[in-house]
């Protein structure tokens, strides 16, 4: 199964991109005994368009043209579910079990999603109520998608 995290902008080279690269390889390595294939980050541009609903449907229609066709969508969302590391693992691990081919976790703009893409979720994903910046908000899933593979591995980074 292919994980592929698709987020409007981009992180620039400082501290942020480190860590979610960091954490981008650590899932790789311990996935990859899980029947993860590979982890990919694809960022989108975002969109120079002046209204904020041309802005939203533009960012929607790039993020949608990336995500593959049979992937298991999750958006992250502030009024999505606010799920437990452990709940994570189990959907990758049930995921994987459906033979799934993909996860792809998609990460708006500032100006939200169009209507398409939340149709087309699976799973609405929340870190709590709070509003987060896109590049925390990264690098707070690629954690928890790393805390999720070390669970499924039995691995003891994750003490809960």
């Amino acid at each position: 199964m292919r994980i592929l995290v698709a987020a409007i902008g981009r992180l620039k080279q400082g501290p942020e991109r480190e860590l979610a690269e960091h954490y981008r390889k650590r899932i790789q390595a311990a996935g990859r005994p899980l029947g993860w294939r590979e982890v990919e980050i694809i960022e989108i541009r975002e969109s120079r368009a002046q209204d904020a609903e041309r802005r939203r449907v533009e960012e929607s229609i790039a993020l949608a043209n990336v995500i593959p066709v049979d992937a298991m969508v999750v958006i992250l969302d502030q009024t999505g579910e606010s799920l437990d590391s452990a709940a994570l693992a189990g959907l990758l691990r049930q995921w994987r079990a459906d033979d799934r081919a993909a996860a792809c976790f998609v990460i708006g703009g500032a100006d939200g999603l169009a209507p398409s893409l939340f149709d087309r979720a699976k799973l609405r994903l929340a870190f709590g109520k709070a509003t987060w910046p896109h590049q925390l908000v990264r690098i707070m899933l690629l954690e928890q998608l790393y805390r999720a593979a070390t669970i499924l591995a039995g691995h003891p980074y994750h003490r809960a």
